[in-house]
């Protein structure tokens, strides 16, 4: 128990001792909590007008706080002189500021060509921020491995993990056990206590957190042994039976696999989807090479031979990986998922190639080029915003040409409807264009072409999408979503327009209209397990129309069958309609959403039709 209190004690000093060491970084991390408090003291309609100047607020703030920990962290183990110090803190707070006012006055979008009431921040500018927060992070943990005769990177890297492990689990402890207190006033003593209690009781919890992460460090000034380096650098027995005994094996059976795949795609080609190699390729990559560096200092033969093994393994699969990214690029060109893992597969075999050569000299190099290719993608023309979008204008603007389409930088439609694999191609541009941000397209392309009425009205043709080469078995899912397209219904036969409630279950809250005929009820009721809507009508509280939607939906679903990966499409006008009618009434429905959901696994379907609106027109009685 008393050694437990000791532990308590220890972390708590640690964590008001952050103040001393990194004074910049606790400020920004203490700012950062403030302003999300703020934040939530606000109701979304009071803080709406000012959430672009939040989230400015945020991200520089965040920069601040991990800026000024590699600032410090240099300045004390190059420098270890006070003035060092001061200008290092100096320089963390002029980031946050400097990345604040670059935010606020040039890293929002314009709120009239975004559609939004308010200006946002840019994705892009979010990414470059993000970039810089990426490197200081990088830089602080390679700075924290020095000087050599006490630390190198691979035992710094895991004195971080470490610090951020204790921070989560003593963090998470306090948010826990402070929100079982306010959950037990709110039960027993104080019932109209606000949830907002619950986060800032999140805020101040991740803020302690953090101070606890920063805390945890050793004295890093140039000159001073500190003893707590090489407790916090010790891995302990379990963490080396973790990383050697049993995510070493992992990771090499992951290499078998991929290696029988470049043995099987020589074979029968590149069968896997793109979109999934080169999400097991990125981590495989950076899975890796973390792991080669958190074995750096272990001794097990199985960790030597991994050490070993792995690069020349990675060599061999990253190969043949490049193989299957150059065929995409021939199918579809560069895209965003093809440049990143272009990125990640630079830094990769550069990593292996000098892990080869250099060994445990390799990782600051690779620190270093991680460094520079995430600072690459976010630059002006050649970034992952920029470089992808140049190429699929240019491959768009060959098709178009080729087609005859693009005359004097304006569309034309086709005079003939182009072969399926242009369409394809042709249609694989627009949507890729369209969704783009934060970059100029040309004059002549229209962001509307991704909705295929304008794509059809302004090429002459329909969108084609390709079918895929081999099953998709990465989910059971299946799905039909249709919205309702634009454009005007005829209701001039119809007296009444009704916006129903919608009632799950139990029937409630008819809406009532009174006609020539008497008192009409209408109930709109949606069964709870499926989603299934009956529609129920009474004239004089007698049932005239008791209708499920079953039949329209098998109409739809025949029509529009479920696919996997299905996206959302615009159906045609009038199978966003349903006509019903009985002796008494004429009813017209008019849907703008209808989705279809299957779950093979379960053998269950769900659905969900938005109404839009039920008009009804009484018929005049027979003894009228």
């Amino acid at each position: 128990m008393n050694a437990f209190l000791g532990k308590i004690i220890k972390l708590s000093t640690d964590a008001l001792n952050a103040f001393k060491k990194f004074p910049a970084a606790m400020l920004s991390a203490l700012a950062f909590a403030v302003v999300t408090i703020i934040r939530i003291n606000l109701d979304w309609p009071q803080q709406e007008p000012y959430n672009f100047l939040f989230n400015c607020l945020h991200l520089s703030l965040a920069l601040g706080a991990i800026f000024s920990l590699a600032a410090i962290t240099a300045a004390q183990t190059l420098y270890s002189k006070r003035k060092a110090f001061l200008l290092a803190n100096l320089l963390g707070i002029l980031a946050a500021v400097v990345t604040f006012l670059a935010l606020y006055y040039f890293g929002g979008t314009d709120p009239v060509s975004t559609g939004y009431r308010y200006r946002v921040v840019s994705r892009l500018a979010a990414a470059r921020v993000s970039a810089a927060m990426l490197v200081s992070f990088l830089l602080f943990v390679m700075l924290a491995g020095y000087p050599k005769d006490q630390s190198d990177f691979a035992r710094s890297s895991f004195m971080t993990l470490k610090a951020f492990f204790v921070a989560l689990i003593y963090g998470g402890t306090i948010m826990a056990g402070l929100s079982g207190v306010a959950g037990a006033v709110q039960a027993l003593l104080y019932n109209a206590m606000s949830e907002k209690v619950y986060m800032y009781i999140g805020t101040l919890s991740g803020f302690l957190a953090f101070a606890i992460f920063v805390g945890y460090f050793p004295d890093f000034r140039r000159g001073v042994v500190d003893p707590r380096r090489q407790e916090a650098q010790q891995q302990p027995r379990f963490v080396a039976v973790l990383f050697s005994s049993i995510m070493v094996p992992i990771m090499t059976a992951l290499t078998v696999v991929l290696l029988i795949w470049t043995v099987k795609s020589l074979v029968t080609g590149v069968a896997v989807p793109f979109s999934r190699l080169s999400s097991i390729a990125t981590s495989y990559a950076i899975g890796g090479i973390w792991l080669h560096i958190m074995v750096t200092h272990h001794e097990s033969n199985l960790a030597q031979f991994y050490r070993r093994f792995y690069p020349y393994a990675a060599l061999v699969i990253l190969a043949f990986e490049a193989r299957a990214l150059w065929i995409q690029l021939s199918a579809s060109g560069l895209k965003t998922a093809e440049y990143w893992f272009i990125i990640i597969w630079i830094l990769a075999v550069a990593g292996a190639v000098w892990l080869i050569v250099k060994k445990d000299k390799a990782h600051q190099p690779i620190v270093v080029l991680a460094c520079v290719l995430a600072i690459f993608s976010v630059f002006p023309v050649i970034g992952y915003h920029a470089l992808p979008v140049a190429f699929q204008v240019n491959r768009l603007q060959n098709l178009l040409v080729s087609q005859g389409m693009l005359k004097d930088g304006k569309l034309v439609p086709a005079a003939t409807e182009p072969e399926l694999s242009v369409r394809e191609s042709i249609t694989d541009a627009v949507v890729f264009l369209a969704a783009s941000q934060d970059v100029e397209l040309p004059s002549w392309f229209d962001r509307d072409l991704a909705y295929n009425e304008t794509f059809k009205a302004k090429l002459g043709f329909e969108q084609a999408w390709p079918k895929p080469e081999t099953p998709d078995i990465g989910g059971d899912y299946m799905a039909t979503i249709l919205h309702r397209p634009a454009g005007a219904v005829d209701i001039s036969a119809y007296r009444w327009a009704v916006s129903s409630q919608e009632n799950y279950g139990i029937e409630q809250n008819p809406v009532t209209i009174n006609g020539d005929r008497g008192s009409y009820k209408i109930y709109w009721n949606i069964d709870p397990a499926y989603g299934i809507p009956t529609l129920r009508i009474t004239l004089n509280d007698k049932e005239i129309l008791n209708e499920d939607m079953n039949s329209y939906i098998d109409r739809i679903a025949g029509k529009y069958p479920p696919g996997r990966g299905v996206q959302p499409q615009v159906g045609n006008a009038e199978d966003m309609i349903l006509k019903l009618e009985t002796p008494e009434v004429k009813v017209l429905l008019v849907f703008n959403d209808i989705e279809i959901s299957v779950d093979p696994r379960d053998d269950i379907i769900r659905h969900s039709l938005n109404l839009d609106a039920l008009y009804l027109q009484e018929k005049p009685s027979l003894q009228q």
